[in-house]
This record gives C-alpha cells, sequence and structure tokens, in this order.
C-alpha cells in the first residue's frame, strides 16, 4: 500500500511540470477527435459501446498510471498492453457497420445533393405514394440514399434503374407482387433496387408492438444515414427512421419537412425538434 500512495505521488509530481498551456492544447485536440467520432456514431449500437468502452479503458489507464514500477506492479502494466491490443481486435470486429459506413464515406466523394426543385419532386412522389399505401394499409419501405451509399443493399434485390414515380411504388408494394416484402432503396432521385434485405435492429431497441419493416427501417438507419420511410400494414400510420431514430405515426406537413431538411441543399438535418418518436 506504501508503495502504491508513493506511485501516485510520483505522477502527481510529474504532471505539476507539465506546460499547462501544451497540456490545454492537447487536451482540446482528444476533445475534437472524440466529439468527431461520437458525432459520426450518434445514434448508432456504436455509440452506446464507444461510452462505456471509453470509460473502461479511461479508469484502466489511469490505474495503471498510477501503480509503483516495481518489479511486482510490472505484471500489471505488461497485462495492460496486451489487453489494449485484444481490445483493438474485439472493437473491429464490434465496430464493423460503423468502420464500413466510414470507408464508405471517405471513398465516395459524391454526396445527395440535388436542386431544391428536383428534391421537392422527389419529395412529392414519396409523399404521394406512401399517403396511397397508407390509406389502403399496404405495408411498404423506402431507403433513401444519403451520403453512405447502399450499393451492398441493392445487391441483395432486384435492380430497377428507373425514374421515381409514385405509380411504380405503388406497383412494387400491392399485395401479390413478388417484390413487396422487402424494401426499396431510392438512390440519386431514382429506384435503383427493389425487393431488397435491410439489416434489423436488435429487438430490444424496437418496441415489441411494431413489426419486422421497423426493426428493418431502424437497423438500416443505425447502419447508414439513410432516410427510411415505412407504412405498417395494419395500422396504416406512415414512420420515418433516420440517425439511428424511430418517429412514429408522422403527419404529411411534418414528415415533408423533415425529408426536405434530410435531402435538401442544407445537408443534416436536426430532425429531432421536427417530430417526436
Amino acid at each position: 500500500m506504501d508503495e502504491l500512495i508513493k506511485g501516485i505521488v510520483v505522477y502527481l509530481r510529474r504532471v505539476a511540470t507539465y506546460d499547462p498551456l501544451v497540456s490545454i492544447i492537447q487536451l482540446l485536440l482528444i476533445g475534437v477527435v472524440v466529439w468527431l467520432v461520437m458525432r459520426f456514431l450518434r445514434g448508432t449500437r456504436g455509440a452506446r459501446l464507444v461510452k462505456g468502452a471509453a470509460l473502461l479503458l479511461a479508469l484502466i489507464y489511469v490505474t495503471v498510471r498510477l501503480l509503483p514500477k516495481s518489479d511486482e506492479w510490472k505484471r500489471i502494466e505488461f497485462l495492460y498492453g496486451s489487453f489494449l491490443f485484444f481490445a483493438f481486435v474485439a472493437a473491429v470486429v464490434a465496430f464493423q457497420p460503423e468502420l464500413r459506413r466510414a470507408l464508405t464515406q471517405i471513398g465516395q466523394a459524391r454526396l445527395f445533393r440535388s436542386s431544391g426543385g428536383r428534391v421537392e419532386a422527389i419529395i412529392d412522389e414519396l409523399l404521394e405514394s406512401v399517403s396511397y399505401l397508407s390509406r389502403n394499409k399496404i405495408g411498404a419501405i423506402v431507403a433513401v440514399e444519403r451520403s453512405v451509399g447502399l450499393g451492398f443493399l441493392t445487391e441483395t434485390g432486384t435492380r430497377v434503374d428507373a425514374d421515381l414515380s409514385s405509380n411504380l411504388l405503388n406497383t412494387i408494394f400491392y399485395p401479390g407482387s413478388v417484390l413487396h416484402d422487402m424494401g426499396v432503396i431510392i438512390s440519386g432521385g431514382r429506384i435503383a433496387a427493389a425487393g431488397c434485405q435491410f439489416p434489423m435492429a436488435e429487438s430490444e431497441e424496437v418496441d415489441a408492438s411494431l413489426g419486422s419493416r421497423h426493426r428493418a427501417a431502424l437497423g438500416l438507419a443505425q447502419d447508414s444515414d439513410a432516410a427510411v420511410l415505412v407504412v405498417s400494414e395494419e395500422t396504416g400510420r406512415v414512420s420515418l427512421a433516420c440517425e439511428g431514430h424511430l418517429y412514429l405515426g408522422l403527419q404529411t406537413e411534418a414528415l415533408r419537412q423533415m425529408l426536405y431538411e434530410l435531402l435538401g441543399s442544407r445537408g443534416r438535418a436536426k430532425v429531432r425538434a421536427a417530430g417526436g418518436e
């Protein structure tokens, strides 16, 4: 115990000799990096995992740094180095969707940006379709690609590559259609593919009363920045999943505003003020 207290005192004395200006700059740089990472992961499955892992690693790091440098305590420092290696490997596995998303953004320079008139035309077609589907209680799920490409999902379905129109969307989702059970992907203002399988959110992240379409919508919104429209087959309720959140039972005008914020020229939206979960 005496050695431990002595180690803490030595460490605090060493910290006291640091240049305050350099320390502040270093802390600011670390804070900026952490903020950028958390902003990128906001709303995804990885956000909660990062917070927990960061807290655990910080506690372990402080503990190891405060330990005495005697031979008896060096084993723990050695084990900490080995633990960091395995933690890195585990992070690569745990954050596979987020890493794929980051690499996609780096390798893909284009962003979903259209003129105001073009965006409004796209939104009008989407709203006309979901209104028809909602009135007739026809289930549907449509993902609108933004900055993160969804090419890996189009390969799971049937390529369409057709102009976006409400009539075509209604036909795809009409009961009895071969493709009506899966999702449609909108890319560059065109229907890129239909019958696509979207990743499912974990069951505990979605209300038990919601079906597989809502789970798929939230799952895709957690793995990408797509805006995902969902029409409930049971209630006809229209919902939107984006940035890791699911907004249920949106009215037409609220949905229009949220879509314009997401797809318009202002980039990423601050959509939480536009509707409730």
